[in-house]
């Protein structure tokens, strides 16, 4: 029996990369998965049902249980309609996987607000419109007395948490919002058993290879056989972990590349100085000057 067996799960950005992986694993571990993908290009453009049927394909073909899906996640109709989707073709939902992802990587001065607008949506709505809706049917399932112990797994980066990239304000604040939003769901669903935790994967994709300066990261070539560091397939059993019934963690962001897991926690306090009385600018500027 797999470890995510009878799980019902919706992953979206599903047809490619990351996300193609976890739904083909999470098919093999037992869980029947709602493949999402709008099939856009890197920048979200365009949309193409083929991403997403292909992978559901691949996963019936092997005996395992799968639907598409292409709405857009960024839009919180078409969020409402993946959860309902996954309600009526399979009676239920016990995880969600948000990893659908766009890049628009512009820097600041030349940003246009098109490019800001759409990878924010597409990356911090697309989770929380998700989020929303199956946090709204899980809470209706606790409330009747039928919890379904679910798992949220979101998906942050190191260009938002760790390592800022220039060029990917956009992208970078979207993340970093996506780590802080799952900190808060955390808090918030924990009453209707349901935990939230969130990844901040590198691996090599379409997305990460037109990322500047990430190429010669995934320059060495692996010889057939050998341990592929940066293959998406190594994501996704972190994911699947995650996403099991049983899993103990929750409100955590995990980072995960090549054949590292780190744990990762936020903002923390590097120095403190404090005043009995009115902060003036001169006693700012003195005691804060040994901090530059």
């Amino acid at each position: 029996m797999g470890t995510l067996e009878g799980r019902i799960a919706v992953i979206t950005g599903a047809g490619r990369g990351i996300g193609r992986e976890h739904a083909l694993l999470f098919a093999r571990e037992g869980a029947a998965v709602v493949v999402n993908d709008l099939g856009g290009g890197n920048d979200g453009a365009g949309s193409d049902a083929g991403p997403a049927q292909e992978v559901v394909d691949e996963i019936t073909a092997a005996g395992g249980r799968a639907v598409a899906n292409t709405d857009n996640v960024a839009e919180w109709a078409g969020a409402k309609a993946l959860v309902e989707q996954a309600v009526a073709e399979f009676g239920g939902l016990d995880v969600v996987v948000n990893n659908a992802g766009i890049l628009r990587d512009a820097f600041m001065a030349g940003v246009e607000e098109s490019q800001w607008d759409s990878v924010i949506a597409v990356h911090l709505k697309g989770h929380a419109a998700v989020l929303h809706h199956a946090a709204a049917y899980w809470k209706a399932q606790a409330k009747a007395g039928t919890p379904r112990g679910a798992s949220v797994i979101n998906t942050a980066s190191a260009s938002g948490v760790t390592v800022p990239n220039p060029g990917q304000g956009n992208y970078g604040a979207a993340k970093a919002g996506i780590a802080a939003l799952t900190l808060v769901a955390a808090a918030e669903l924990e009453r209707y058993g349901v935990r939230v935790n969130a990844i901040a994967p590198i691996a090599r994709t379409r997305l990460t290879l037109a990322t500047p300066g990430m190429g010669a990261l995934f320059a060495q070539e692996v010889e057939e056989g050998e341990f592929d560091a940066f293959s998406p397939a190594n994501i996704a059993p972190l994911v699947a972990y995650l996403a099991a019934e049983k899993c103990p963690h929750t409100g955590q962001v995990f980072a995960v590349q090549g054949g590292a897991i780190q744990r990762l926690q936020g903002w923390t306090v590097a120095e403190s100085t404090e005043t009995d009385g009115p902060w003036t600018i001169g006693d700012i500027d003195a005691r804060l000057a040994a901090w530059a």
